[in-house]
This record gives structure tokens, sequence and C-alpha cells, in this order.
């Protein structure tokens, strides 16, 4: 299947110079969105996580399938102040400033397998700070799955030296 056919370009969003991949367009077909889940679920299956770990937002809308497909356990990690437990807490870069994710303490434990999964890998700052939550756990980060990854801003360099699976590249 053609997912790049079901991804929908917008230019200068949220910006100008700024080609957009929105996928509500790949979200809102079945086959698409199927095809999409089980492809990843190939993929990233011979690296037996026990957790999925999913960034807000769009991180849950592929994480939770991918975990239910791999017999997994999903784990969201979120911006500050929306998790009720205690958290540990990563900051990361952003083109002005700083923002920070957080995981519940609890989410995982040591000697278990996470795999980090989003939408797109970018300039891979998301996905860095929220290897660096894996890491606090004493959990073994087994590698990342992406969506679509935008290889000429070289997101995988910014990544620890994992496995990192994608099904779109730009």
């Amino acid at each position: 299947m053609d997912l790049k056919a079901l991804i929908r370009e917008i230019p200068d969003f949220p910006k100008p110079g700024i080609l957009f991949r929105d996928i509500t367009t790949l979200l809102r077909d079945p086959e698409g969105l199927r095809y999409t889940i089980d492809s990843m679920a190939e993929k990233c299956s011979d690296l037996a996580p026990n957790y999925i770990i999913g960034m807000e937002s769009r991180g849950f809308i592929f994480g939770a399938p991918l975990a239910y497909k791999l017999n997994a356990g999903f784990v969201p990690v979120r911006k500050p102040g929306k998790l009720p437990a205690a958290v540990h807490a990563a900051e990361y870069e952003l083109e002005y400033g700083t923002d920070r994710l957080e995981m519940h303490q609890d989410a995982l434990h040591p000697g278990c397998r996470a795999l980090i999964v989003d939408d797109l890998i970018a300039t891979g700052g998301t996905a860095a700070a929220t290897a660096k939550l894996v890491e606090q756990t004493g959990c073994e980060l087994v590698g990342f799955g992406f969506i679509i990854e935008l290889s000429g801003l070289e997101g995988r360099k910014a990544l620890p030296d994992l496995p990192v699976i994608t099904l779109v590249q730009y």
C-alpha cells in the first residue's frame, strides 16, 4: 500500500516554509490505518517489547493499537502536569526554548523491554527525551518506531544507537 498517497501535504503550516505531513487523512482511511498498524507490528515484533511508549498525542494514536497487536502494555508520555502520580521528567530543545516530557515513575520496571513509538521523527528531540525517561526506570530500550521520517532533518543522529523503524521517508 502506498502510505504517502494517504498522507496529506499542507504547505506553510504551522508557519511559512514548512511542508506539514498531515496524518489525519491516513487515520480516516480504515484500510490505511489497519495496514499501518499491521506493518509496524510486523517490523517491530522481533524487538519483543513488553511495553510500547507513546508520546503525547499522536504517539498515543499509533502506540496503543501497536501494543495490542504485540501483546504489550502501553505507557503514555505526557506534557508537564498531566500525570497524577510521581513522574520522571526530561527536558528537550525546541527551535526557540525548551519543553519537557513526563512519565510515571512506576510505569516501567528494571529488566523490561520498551519500544518508543510516534507518528513522525524530525529532529529527534522528543524521541531522545523519551529515551532518557526510559533510561531513568532501568528498563531496556529496544528501539524506536515511526510512521514518517523526515530524513533530511537527520533525527536519527539524536537517538541512541538502536533500531529505528519507519514506514515512510521524505
